[in-house]
């Protein structure tokens, strides 16, 4: 059973949701992935919100562009936790989407990453499920020791060839 559900308004935004479907199977979450317009169907978007925790999703990660009211909507309707990933627009860059996403009502939380921040999304949700899960939790910690040995293994190299030839 998919504990994640991941949901985007269109398919041009599948490059950023792919990274967050990607670190959901670096941990080994099961998650579904779907396309829905919030303004465009709006009772398929309410079907999907209203049956996601029956559905057993324990985290839904959802990304949106300009207006950007997919993750507000969700966390509006869904009782679990939201990620809202703001998608880059081409008129305001993002920022449109960081706003709308980031500055819900008092009650209606919904947690925000970085413009095109999919990696992160899906590193939030393994964070988020791994509070009642210790083997999962034993790999998001084994995940940050892989980061720290990426910048020290960096570092060596740059020490190698000296600052100059880098």
């Amino acid at each position: 059973m998919a504990k994640v559900g991941i949901v985007m308004g269109s398919d041009s935004d599948m490059p950023v949701m792919r990274k967050a479907a990607d670190m959901l199977e670096k941990f080994g979450i099961e998650y579904e992935m779907t396309i829905i317009s919030a303004h465009r169907e709006p009772d398929v978007f309410f079907e999907y919100a209203k049956t996601a925790e029956s559905k057993g999703f324990k985290v839904i990660i959802a990304g949106a562009g300009m207006a950007a009211h997919l993750p507000g909507m969700c966390a509006a309707i869904f009782p679990m936790p939201v990620i809202g990933i703001p998608m880059h627009t081409t008129s305001l860059g993002g920022r449109d989407s960081l706003y709308s996403i980031v500055q819900m009502p008092t009650g209606i939380p919904v947690a925000t990453v970085a413009i095109n921040g999919g990696a992160n999304a899906g590193i939030l949700a393994a964070k988020i499920l791994a509070t009642s899960d210790p083997k999962l939790l034993e790999k998001v910690k084994a995940y940050a020791q892989e980061l720290k040995e990426q910048v020290e293994q960096k570092d060596a190299r740059l020490q190698e060839v000296g600052y100059k030839a880098y």
